[in-house]
């Protein structure tokens, strides 16, 4: 990159320089060596000195005492003045004429007076062997080009410091960061929580570095987590299954019994009978202990994972950072999936309940409302009943049939309308965990074209 900007620099700075040669200045200094009046002897004698000079110096260093040679060579064999052609001449830009008849106080002064901030020297016009008046020549002098060059490389030397210290300074607090950052998703996506991030003060990533690490806490948290959950899961599992067996075999018994015609007597078969059903009922309660137990340990580790199992009853947020943050996730998607999206208008409240489980209850409502609505309009609306506040999720589709509504909020259970669609039937179920948790209910509308879920949260007076 470095090289990349040398070169420029070096390209720009020969373009410049070629430019500078066959362009002329248009602002110059006063040349403090003028200005004086000459005698008609003195003036003669310094013509011949400046010409036979001005033959000797390089034309490139001394145009202009070159061109004032070749004026004043056509003025003397015409004999007379008359205005030159200055075309095609690079420092001469003006030449004038005080005759020696007229030269009184006010003419000598206008003559000899500064133009333009130029340059100049006064030769005589000789004619016929006298002075017959004198020629002022306006000019550029090649060593204020050369400055003037000289000045311009300096400056692009300069800038290109400066740009050379910038792109430096991108290198070392943006991009060499950003390339040490850059291996962290991967090492998380690969299972990797082991792997260290050295903190760094950069005023651009700080707050990156930070997240990320907070994020590779949680998920190893969240490990933890699952993998306690697990093993008290098969530890649940290996008693309840011990358990099972004494009432399975009575089950066994009895039935072989009856089977093989064991009991003589009526009395006794109807006794038997009874103690089948009886460990049945004891097996049937086992096969709801290990369900309930298993709903229980998703809310739960739902729960953990935010850190606000024991706190989500005794927190407070404000609506409007529920609403902000249901926009800021959901708004972009509507619009890349072409749905109408709509938020109501609502009055900013503080509410009883905690803001990331409520957006998890919101999150869920807006998936199933992705999931299963026909994919034209979400609305989010708001109402007040009773020092509470409803926030209602609508979307437009297929509504759930009638006889469903009693158990869509059961845990595993999928309406008809749900078709091949993904899922496992916990969401509503994990929505009404939590906002009980929050001291708040859930419910759900059936709408003409469409399916309503209404969350109900505690005002915090």
């Amino acid at each position: 990159m470095l090289a990349a900007v040398g070169a420029v620099y070096v390209i720009l700075a020969v373009v410049l320089w070629m430019w500078m040669s066959d362009r002329p200045l248009l602002a110059h200094r006063l040349s403090g060596d003028s200005g004086q009046e000459r005698t008609a002897e003195e003036a003669a004698s310094g013509q011949q000195a400046e010409r036979g000079h001005g033959a000797q110096r390089s034309r490139q260093n001394m145009a202009y005492k070159v061109e004032i040679n070749e004026v004043m060579q056509a003025l003397e064999e015409a004999g007379m003045f008359f205005e030159p052609d200055l075309q095609g001449m690079e420092a001469v830009r003006a030449v004038s004429y005080l005759p020696a008849e007229s030269m009184s106080i006010q003419e000598t002064e206008d003559f000899y007076r500064n133009r333009n901030n130029m340059h100049m020297t006064v030769l005589p016009l000789l004619s016929e062997g006298r002075v017959s008046g004198y020629v002022r020549f306006d000019y550029i002098p090649g060593t204020e080009k050369e400055r003037m060059l000289y000045l311009t490389e300096g400056i692009l030397f300069f800038a290109w410091i400066i740009l050379t210290a910038v792109l430096w300074y991108i290198r070392q607090r943006i991009l060499k960061p950003f390339h040490v950052l850059s291996g962290m998703p991967y090492e998380l996506a690969k299972g990797n929580l082991q792997w260290e991030l050295k903190e760094h003060k950069s005023r651009f990533f700080g707050k990156f570095i930070w997240g990320v690490g907070m994020l590779q806490d949680a998920l190893r948290t969240s490990r933890q987590q699952a993998l306690k959950l697990e093993k008290e899961k098969k530890l649940l599992l290996l008693s309840i299954s011990h358990d099972i067996k004494i009432p399975l075999s009575a089950i066994k018994l009895y039935a072989k019994a009856l089977q093989e015609g064991i009991y003589g007597t009526e009395e006794e078969k109807i006794r038997g009978a009874r103690q089948i059903a009886k460990n049945a009922l004891e097996i049937e309660e086992f096969v709801k202990k290990i369900i309930g137990a298993a709903s229980e340990d998703v809310v739960l580790c739902g729960m953990e994972q935010t850190g606000t199992e024991g706190a989500a009853a005794c927190t407070e947020f404000y609506l409007k950072d529920l609403v902000e943050k249901v926009r800021e996730c959901y708004a972009p998607k509507c619009r890349l999936l072409m749905t109408q999206f709509r938020i109501d208008a609502y009055e900013n409240k503080l509410l009883r309940g905690n803001l990331d489980l409520a957006f998890e209850v919101v999150e869920n409502l807006m998936e199933n409302a992705f999931k299963y609505g026909d994919g034209k309009e979400i609305r989010v609306a708001f109402g007040e009943e009773d020092y509470c506040q409803l926030i209602e999720v609508y979307n437009s589709g297929e509504a759930v049939a009638e006889e469903e509504m009693p158990h869509l909020f059961d845990s595993f259970y999928r309406g008809t309308n749900a078709g091949e669609k993904e899922g496992n039937g916990l969401g509503l179920y994990i929505g009404r965990q939590l906002m009980r948790k929050m001291e708040g209910d859930i419910f759900a509308v059936r709408e003409q074209e469409g399916m309503r879920i209404c969350l109900v949260f505690r005002e915090d007076l």
